[in-house]
């Protein structure tokens, strides 16, 4: 019972660490003079990705990479269909033809990477497939490109700045922040790694199964608040990029760092929820491609939501 409650828990230290750390580091670069949109683009979108490091990061260093895989192939399709779902439903989405035409193909392209180099045994019988350190550098240098990308496009994006802390703090106080978050989100990580894995044998499921839904879902509530509040603030290019920009940075940083830590074997079953992710990024391509608008509207929102609910009907029966 411990475990469970621990489990619970974690999910709360992870979101609160991952807050502390977005205010104590934004506090910080403000002392430095960076300014807000800067700020934007890296402190609060690395700060909604940390629960998924974290969790990551414990989860390989235990050698648990069913969790480790599980999470991030979970998080990125709970992004599109439920988290954008939802989002599209409070506001309809329309973006610039940019996010259609790159960044979104960015995320499919990291999709597909994954899908090649998870998947050595298709070239060479004789091996079993991995994530190795090599693997993990050429998903860092895809990541590279990406923020050297997200700095070019800067001055176009528009919203960026009510997202970031407003409050200044001390700098004591602010160091006292990043500390508290970075301890929160380990303790937190920790735990929820110990309870999936506690879960999965004690309810005889797989650690995968467990890593694709319940611990995918809860490190993706900061995406879920950023987009929703986005949307309702009628900010769709913060909505859409902050997904967008979460798929892309869970596979080429959080898979490369965890990765290039310890090599993290890939099971085959595994490749349907990759698939799943390729199929994501092209219907939300396609979606955003088709009419003059360029958007994401209510009626597909709802489609998403629904075939969310089928994925994760899918998965418990299967698991």
């Amino acid at each position: 019972m411990l475990t469970y409650l621990l489990f619970v828990v974690g999910f709360v230290l992870l979101i609160k660490g991952a807050d502390f750390l977005v205010d104590g580091s934004s506090s910080i670069a403000r002392r430095f003079h960076v300014t807000d949109l800067v700020i934007g683009l890296t402190v609060v979108a690395f700060g909604t990705s940390m629960p998924e490091l974290f969790v990551n990061l414990i989860a390989s260093i235990k050698g648990d990479t069913d969790i480790a895989i599980g999470n991030v192939l979970g998080s990125n399709i709970c992004n599109i269909f439920l988290i954008l779902g939802v989002s599209s439903i409070i506001y309809p989405l329309s973006v610039t033809k940019g996010t259609v035409w790159k960044e979104i193909p960015l995320s499919l392209l990291a999709a597909v990477l994954l899908g090649i180099l998870a998947n050595d045994h298709l070239i060479d019988k004789s091996t079993s497939s991995t994530l190795t350190r090599i693997d993990g550098l050429v998903f860092l240098s895809f990541f590279i490109i990406f923020l050297y990308y997200s700095f070019s496009i800067a001055k176009s994006i528009e919203g960026m700045e009510e997202h970031v802390p407003a409050r200044q703090y001390g700098l004591g106080k602010s160091v006292l922040l990043v500390i508290s978050g970075l301890i929160a989100l380990s303790v937190g990580g920790k735990w929820i790694v110990d309870g999936a894995v506690y879960m999965a044998r004690s309810l005889g499921m797989s650690q995968s199964l467990i890593g694709l839904t319940i611990v995918a879902v809860g490190t993706s509530l900061p995406e879920l608040a950023t987009s929703a509040v986005a949307a309702y603030k009628k900010n769709a290019e913060i909505a859409v990029g902050n997904v967008v920009g979460s798929n892309i940075f869970n596979i080429f940083f959080v898979l490369g760092i965890s990765s290039l830590i310890k090599p993290l074997p890939f099971q085959t079953k595994n490749n349907i929820d990759i698939v799943m992710v390729i199929f994501a990024s092209l219907l939300l391509f396609f979606s955003m491609f088709t009419g003059k608008k360029r958007s994401l509207d209510r009626w597909e929102g709802i489609v998403f939501i629904f075939l969310y609910a089928g994925y994760l009907t899918f998965l418990i029966i299967q698991g």
